[in-house]
């Protein structure tokens, strides 16, 4: 009896507190007769089981995840007044989820992917997101493009197989996507680890500054132990020997104390010469030439542990780009306001109303508003919930406001027309990128697209190869004639 009592814990129980006697035969009509309704100790038991899994992310459904923290070395003071990024004395906790960006949960991690870098920064003025890819660069410009995309890049609908003529369908249709497919199909496009695997936030935010000076900014996170790529050769052979290799490797490291470490490097410009650029800044499929806007180290992000439990701290994790600090603001990026809400809300479907109140993701500060009950409402909250009032002494209050409002003056017709740019300014860059790579690079490069188009229908083709000829004239007609002898 006294055993029972200080060993309580160590029984099973149902969710409400009830004993659990026998929990490996249900309540029948004798021992071979019918299983009764009213044996609520197995429908729990199983009703759990087929809710044990939220639904998986619609993109970056396959990924893993680290803890640790961010140092910043280099104030930003100048250029923003989040203090993540201008206070050098102490550290700020992070967590990381690395990902594939097209590919279902159970796939390779060597697959040819775009793959996902997001990082969520715990700071004291509250949790601060960064979500990015491993390209510079996307696949379109505008938000009301991405369920299209997501359709096109996933299984066909009829088959549920893989459909080359829907993907490039697609990418025929998106002139912009040119640079972006070409880092896809070099050998940027098919990785093995995630420790040498760079990242970019890919859209343009605004730094805001103590005097309400605004700058855009772009974000890269560069890793200490290099870049390292793998062909479509190893990719293939690592998919069937070793398909977690980049997630086994992250967590072999950290499991044996070795730190994961990436630098975190801005580009800044000032927005007022962003007419005078021969590219839109705000252009998602643009990158911003590195001899023209410098990398500005800021400091060093450090991953110290591999997740104590998987689902509760990464797949519940719930990154979005509308999570922001004071100093960090949104630009007219027309893809990431977008963003702005599709994430929020994605979370809300997949995890939750409430999702916000899981451990992974509560900041650090408690919050405080007069948001209340929904589904899986866990806070207690007490008093009435509107403001402002008089029978709660107005509170809660708003925060003040100690710097100047950076009000942005905004004046047009409402329209619905393309980010301004000019047609060529898709072929440009991706003909430079392609003119960068080694000459080993570029002959993988050309090897993985012509595996990639052969057997397309002609009229897509035709198209691609248009786009491929107006990056780089070589590189078009090259691909014209190896699918020719195919």
């Amino acid at each position: 009896m006294c055993k029972y009592e200080k060993d309580k814990s160590k029984y099973m129980t149902t969710n409400e507190g009830e004993p659990i006697y026998n929990d490996t035969d249900v309540l029948t009509v004798g021992e071979d007769g019918p299983i009764l309704l009213k044996d609520q100790q197995f429908i729990d038991k199983i009703a759990h089981i087929t809710r044990e899994r939220i639904p998986p992310r619609v993109v970056h459904a396959k990924g893993s995840g680290a803890k640790g923290y961010f140092k910043t070395y280099n104030s930003m003071k100048k250029y923003t007044r989040a203090e993540v990024f201008t206070n050098t004395k102490s550290s700020t906790p992070v967590l990381v989820r690395f990902s594939l960006v097209g590919a279902e949960v159970g796939s390779p991690e060597t697959i040819r992917d775009g793959r996902g870098f997001a990082v969520k920064f715990y700071t004291t003025e509250g949790n601060y997101d960064i979500v990015g890819l491993d390209f510079p660069v996307f696949f379109i410009k505008d938000a009301i493009r991405f369920p299209d995309l997501a359709h096109a890049f996933k299984k066909s609908p009829m088959t549920n197989l893989d459909d080359k003529n829907m993907f490039w369908d697609f990418i025929a249709s998106a002139p912009e996507s040119t640079q972006v497919i070409l880092h896809l199909f070099s050998d940027r496009g098919t990785r093995k680890s995630y420790i040498k695997m760079p990242g970019y936030g890919i859209n343009t935010y605004q730094w805001v500054n103590k005097s309400g000076e605004k700058y855009y900014v772009k974000y890269h996170l560069k890793p200490l132990a290099g870049d390292e790529t793998i062909t479509a050769e190893e990719a293939t052979r690592l998919a069937g020997e070793n398909p977690d290799v980049a997630t086994k490797e992250l967590y072999d490291s950290l499991n044996c104390g070795k730190k994961v470490e990436y630098d975190l490097y801005v580009q800044i410009m000032k927005p007022s010469i962003a007419k005078s650029l021969p590219f839109n800044p705000l252009d998602p499929t643009k990158i911003w030439p590195e001899e023209d806007f410098k990398l500005n180290m800021v400091g060093r992000l450090t991953l110290t542990d591999a997740p104590s439990n998987f689902y509760e701290e990464i797949e519940q994790l719930a990154f979005s780009p509308a999570n922001l600090v004071p100093g960090i603001e949104i630009s007219n990026d027309k893809l990431l306001q977008g963003r702005l809400f599709a994430y929020h809300d994605a979370q809300r479907y997949r995890i939750g109303t409430n999702f916000q109140q899981l451990p992974i993701n509560r900041p650090i500060k408690k919050a405080v508003n007069n948001e209340r009950d929904g589904n899986m409402q866990y806070e207690m909250h007490k008093g009435i919930a509107y403001s402002p009032n008089i029978l709660n002494d107005n509170e809660p209050k708003v925060t003040p406001n100690k710097y100047p409002e950076c009000s942005e003056y905004i004046e047009g017709y409402e329209v619905r027309k393309p980010i301004s740019t000019r047609e060529e300014d898709d072929f440009i860059q991706a003909g430079r990128f392609y003119r960068s790579l080694s000459k080993r690079e570029r002959e993988n490069l050309i090897k993985n697209l012509v595996e990639g188009l052969t057997g397309v229908d002609d009229r897509i083709l035709d198209i691609i190869l248009c786009y491929l000829t107006r990056a780089d004239k070589f590189l078009g007609e090259v691909i014209r004639n190896e699918l020719k002898q195919n």
